[in-house]
């Protein structure tokens, strides 16, 4: 962050103190909220707009590219405004999963976030090319208010990622420009040496200063799938960090463990036969077909083998269905009475408690409460928590 520093849109650290347990970051304050936040307060949108905004996340990827870092978790959380003024300036933050590279080095580890994570990523063989990726769906949201790749789950999410096609027809596409949907194509080509520099970006005359981006507003439901997508996002995440809590550093060591003791060969990745031999002695009831299936959607990069960090996922996958009372007991967080509902005003206290009272409770429960009565329960919770958290099908 220090080789970043003084980029107008990249957050300062202000200093840094160690204690025996962390070291603790002083980071610059921005209050203004996150960019959908902004975009949906605002109420009036257009595809200028949108490509202003994109000037500054992709001035951010060149800034960063030039340097010999690229961020490698570029996603819309990740873009903050400093108050709450209207012309507020907006910083990068979370440079956690940002590396140093050389030119023509590859990296293999999968890091980022499945709505923009980039297929070379998926592949275990990328450069800073993946960050364009990234800022080229974080553009398809901000012009649609949907993710460009979706599916029901994280897996078929990636699947989507690898072999999915980009959806122009759907609305609000055919109201927005060719050249908006020229610079998106032109972003998200899975081949990276095809793709656009950053640069290139820049000089698209989408992209440009009082470049060709209409000053029209965009249609209303983009904002309402924002609204949604946005809210949703936020609540699945305080249900995931209060079933974090919930494990123990016992369970999570745990994984390290069994893989090691999987890996009876210590080549550092798992064959199926491995991982059947393996489950069986820890006790795991798993039947051939679903060890199979696990295998299958583990191997993300389809090598035959499974290394250990395809390894976590699949085995919290895996413990995501066979530990219910995790997700009970998160329900239970938000339903203080124990009545078997969680109601708009627990919601409010749990949002309260995160310091998410700016979210849009209406739009959240009406987009959990299948039965529309007003509450959530249970069975409405986990069908959340097991979705990829934007129901496409129902804005089509």
């Amino acid at each position: 962050m220090h080789h970043m520093a003084g980029h107008p849109n990249v957050v300062s650290i202000v200093d840094a103190y160690e204690d025996a347990m962390a070291v603790h970051l002083v980071m610059e304050l921005c209050a203004g909220g996150e960019l959908f936040d902004r975009i949906i307060q605002r109420g009036h949108y257009t595809e200028r707009k949108a490509a202003e905004l994109a000037r500054v996340i992709v001035g951010v990827v060149e800034a960063c590219h030039s340097l010999g870092v690229m961020h490698r978790d570029l996603k819309p959380e990740n873009f903050l405004f400093v108050n709450h003024e209207e012309e507020s300036v907006i910083k990068t933050i979370d440079f956690g999963l940002s590396m140093f590279f050389r030119p023509g080095e590859t990296f293999t580890d999968v890091v980022g976030s499945p709505y923009y994570v980039a297929p070379e990523v998926l592949r275990k063989h990328y450069g800073p090319e993946c960050d364009v990726w990234s800022a080229g769906v974080i553009i398809y949201i901000l012009l649609s208010g949907v993710p460009p790749f979706w599916d029901e789950t994280e897996q078929g999410i990636f699947e989507q990622v690898l072999k999915g096609e980009l959806d122009f027809m759907s609305e609000p596409w055919p109201s927005i420009s060719e050249s908006a949907k020229d610079l998106v194509r032109r972003m998200l080509v899975r081949d990276p040496k095809k793709r656009l520099i950053a640069h290139e970006v820049l000089s698209h005359p989408w992209v440009q200063v009082n470049g060709v981006a209409p000053d029209k507003p965009l249609d209303s439901a983009v904002l309402s799938r924002l609204k949604q997508f946005s809210a949703m996002d936020k609540l699945k995440k305080i249900a995931i960090r209060v079933m974090a809590e919930i494990l123990s550093e016992e369970e999570i060591a745990g994984l390290k463990e069994m893989f090691k003791m999987i890996d009876t060969d210590n080549s550092g990745h798992i064959t199926l036969e491995e991982l059947k031999i393996g489950l069986e002695k820890v006790g795991a009831m798993v039947k051939d077909s679903e060890i199979n299936n696990l295998m299958k959607a583990a191997d993300i990069d389809n090598s035959g083998t499974i290394d250990y960090g395809e390894f976590v996922a699949a085995m919290l996958h895996l413990n995501k269905v066979q530990r219910e009372d995790h997700l009970h007991a998160a329900f239970s967080y938000f339903d203080e009475d124990g009545s078997g509902y969680i109601t708009k005003d627990e919601l409010q206290q749990a949002c309260k408690k995160f310091g998410l009272e700016d979210i849009q409770l209406e739009e959240l429960m009406n987009e959990v409460d299948q039965d529309n009565d007003g509450r959530i329960d249970y069975s409405e919770f986990v069908a959340m928590m097991q979705d990829s958290g934007f129901d496409k099908k129902a804005h089509l």
